[in-house]
């Protein structure tokens, strides 16, 4: 299969390495940055965002957005969430309507929930993409770090649409030894999933920052999935979901991991820096920074109680003490622990 992908960050360049081991495929990336574009295609590797995982010479890195996309029958949207828009935008002023409509599957990796309009990855494509159809629309989530897919350690994922028989075909094109797929139709549970995890992910390091303990993390991840059902629940999206690979098995990951980079904005925050001056000691993006906007913007345009999201939200950017936004938990009111 032909495939082009959008991004050469982290987990772009782990996707392109794996599926091309496959031996099955032809890759391009594109690379919005012309500088990074030259640098990537000379050195094959990208030594702050994944150190050490040389791109294969197949694997085409270009600079156009439309030659990324032509004759591609599958299409990784692996830009920042909150680029999505832009560059469906660009996609539609500078490729041809016979190119986009000729491929079959749009796959999305990006995790976020968009600033303003409140809007999911896929619902960002299906409105600026022509005519697009959500049985073309596949999310691909899950607990999967970039660092260690691109070292073939065993993963498992999720690839979420509403049409099974595509979502099925992303199954069988992404699977490897090391690589296992499963198919999901909860498009919605899956990308809320994913977005809201990060957000617990900050907070869980803020706990770390802080020195808190092994029950303080076991109740942050186990309150943070309620909060993610319940905003779920709200929208449509299936509660089942929130306890599978794009939810409990994601959240875990990522609020754990030594490769979270939310886990490591949360730590940043604990240590006292300001918003501003954690960002800048980042060399990638922290998804949750953003989402935790948009969260925090849904919550309250749905009346839903998250607490932890809300606290979050204060700590970055209101300025509040992360000790006191943890104090400011524990004391609420009592309630049942189901309601």
């Amino acid at each position: 299969m032909k495939i082009g992908v959008l991004g050469a960050g982290s987990w772009a360049i782990a996707l392109s390495v794996m599926l091309h081991k496959r031996g099955d495929h032809t890759l391009r990336m594109w690379e919005f940055n012309p500088d990074d574009a030259a640098m990537l295609r000379e050195k094959r590797e990208h030594s702050v965002k994944l150190p050490g995982i040389f791109i294969p010479e197949p694997v085409e890195i270009d600079t156009s957005i439309a030659s990324t996309i032509a004759g591609a029958e599958c299409v990784i949207c692996a830009v920042p969430s909150q680029t999505m828009r832009s560059t469906m935008q660009r996609i539609v002023a500078e490729v041809s309507r016979d190119e986009i409509d000729r491929v079959r599957y749009w796959v999305v990796v990006a995790k976020g929930i968009e600033i303003g309009s409140l809007k999911l990855m896929s619902d960002v494509l299906l409105e600026e993409l022509p005519e697009l159809e959500a049985s073309k629309v596949i999310v691909l989530s899950g607990p999967s770090h970039a660092e260690e897919v691109s070292r073939e350690l065993p993963t498992t994922i999720v690839a979420a649409c509403e049409d099974i028989d595509a979502a099925t075909r992303i199954q069988e094109t992404f699977s490897t030894a090391t690589f296992r797929v499963y198919t999901n139709s909860d498009v919605r549970g899956v990308e809320l999933a994913g977005s809201v995890k990060n957000v617990i992910a900050l907070a869980a390091g803020i706990c770390g920052g802080l020195g808190l303990g092994d029950n303080t993390m076991g109740a942050l991840l186990t309150r943070g999935i309620v909060e993610m059902m319940r905003l779920g629940r709200s929208l449509g999206a299936q509660e089942s979901t929130f306890s599978g690979l794009a939810g409990i098995g994601d959240l875990i990951t990522t609020c754990i991991s030594k490769h979270s980079r939310n886990r490591r904005m949360g730590e940043l925050i604990a240590s006292g820096l300001s918003l501003d001056e954690a960002l800048g000691k980042m060399t990638m993006v922290a998804e949750g920074v953003q989402t935790t906007k948009s969260v925090y913007d849904l919550s309250r345009k749905l009346n839903i109680e998250m607490p932890i999201t809300h606290e979050v939200y204060r700590t970055l950017f209101e300025g509040k003490s992360a000790k006191l936004a943890v104090k400011d938990l524990m004391v609420r009111e009592s309630k049942p622990e189901w309601w």
